[in-house]
């Protein structure tokens, strides 16, 4: 996994898995940590691409998905920018936190855990870590 930077942004790219995924990926973790501002304008297509090493068509793809989902608007003539919507963050938030609750159950059930032996892990972590 290689980590590139871009003005204030770094990206891990990891090259076995689709890099335009993992570049909305990045960019929505930013988005939802505050790294990145709500309608802060996002470097362009060639930038990016050149700063990762990637071609141009990838990081339009990226582009084109955070677009379709809503995290981007793109202004002609002008770039690309983070919405200032913040429901749309919010909602984005929350949509990234209900995946990583699935992923983490589904670990944990893999490993045999039951609910509650879950939940009083999640508790003994939570207490482990307010000392």
């Amino acid at each position: 996994m290689e980590e590139r930077r871009v003005g204030s942004l770094r990206f891990r790219i990891d090259f076995s898995q689709p890099i335009y995924e993992q570049i909305v990926q990045q960019f929505q973790s930013s988005v939802v940590k505050g790294e990145i501002e709500r309608g802060a304008k996002i470097p362009s297509v060639r930038e990016l691409a050149q700063a990762l090493h990637v071609t141009p068509n990838t990081v339009m793809h990226a582009y084109q998905e955070m677009e379709r989902s809503g995290l981007t608007e793109t202004r002609r003539g002008q770039g690309t920018f983070i919405t200032s919507s913040q429901e749309q963050i919010e909602q984005l938030r929350s949509k990234l936190a209900a995946v990583a609750v699935r992923e983490f159950l589904q670990k944990m059930n893999d490993l045999g855990y039951s609910g509650q032996e879950i939940f009083r892990l999640i508790q003994d972590e939570e207490r482990d870590e307010s000392l």
